[in-house]
């Protein structure tokens, strides 16, 4: 399981102050000396955090890998392909948004379009490409037919779950998804909206192999700093149950 440490949120607090601090290039560093397997970031259309300095100096500093959130949007993908960054994982942006509120939404012939271009000059320039989804069969076939190496699944429905009733059903969604993507080839990552408190059911899933966690890590980190606040996420995903593989059908029981 890899841990990749979304500093999003480093930048937002630098933001809102239109200052210089906190950098979310030094906390990048941070992340890394904490255990983070990587660094993920979303350089947004309308730069309302993460900015082209940002980007541009941790493509040259993270000495892990950088996973490069954007929307299929041309001005950005040249970004993306001139910095070539280890994985681009495509999402969906609207300007209203506080946070990303769901996947891609690939049953529309124009999203899938403008996906499929973007794929393809990725690709070219040697970026490993991943879609961020809905925990959604179709979903998931559409990504396999597009010819992407990997999905990221929204956990957004998961985390904001009530009852352990519902609760299951969700984790019960990312585990049909998991599986149905492994069985296409697809590597299969998740994230959004995981906590210290609900992360260890997402990582126990057998075929879930990254999880990319940003707002928790930086919240705990005001209170214990951020190499600490890694290293205890991923102490926690680290010590999740062991990831057999479950039958077919496989519900997880309630409070797993």
């Amino acid at each position: 399981m890899r841990l990749y440490i979304n500093i999003d949120h480093v930048a937002t607090v630098r933001q809102a102050r239109r200052t210089d601090e906190p950098d979310p290039v030094r906390a990048a560093v941070l992340a890394e000396l904490g255990g983070a397997d990587g660094i993920t970031i979303h350089l947004r259309e309308d730069r309302r955090h993460i900015n082209d300095r940002d980007v541009r100096l941790l493509a040259e500093t993270v000495r892990t890998g950088i996973n490069f959130e954007l929307a299929a949007s041309a001005p950005v993908v040249d970004i993306a392909v001139e910095l070539a960054p280890m994985q681009a994982t495509l999402v969906p942006e609207k300007r209203e948004e506080v946070t990303t509120e769901g996947g891609l939404n690939l049953a529309s012939d124009a999203v899938r379009a403008g996906v499929a271009a973007s794929l393809r000059r990725l690709e070219a320039a040697g970026v490993r490409t991943s879609l961020f989804i809905d925990p959604d069969l179709d979903a998931l076939d559409h990504s396999a037919a597009l010819g992407a190496n990997a999905v990221e699944l929204h956990t957004g429905e998961y985390a904001n779950a009530r009852g352990d009733a519902d609760r299951a059903t969700e984790l019960a969604r990312l585990a049909r998804a998991s599986d149905h993507g492994h069985s296409l080839g697809l590597a299969v990552h998740a994230g959004h909206g995981l906590t210290y408190e609900n992360v260890v059911p997402v990582a126990a899933l057998p075929h879930i192999e990254e999880l990319n966690i940003g707002h928790s890590v930086v919240s705990r980190a005001v209170l214990v700093g951020l190499e600490r606040a890694v290293r205890e996420m991923k102490e926690i995903v680290g010590g999740a149950p062991g990831r057999v593989r479950h039958p077919a059908g496989w519900v997880p029981p309630i409070g797993f």
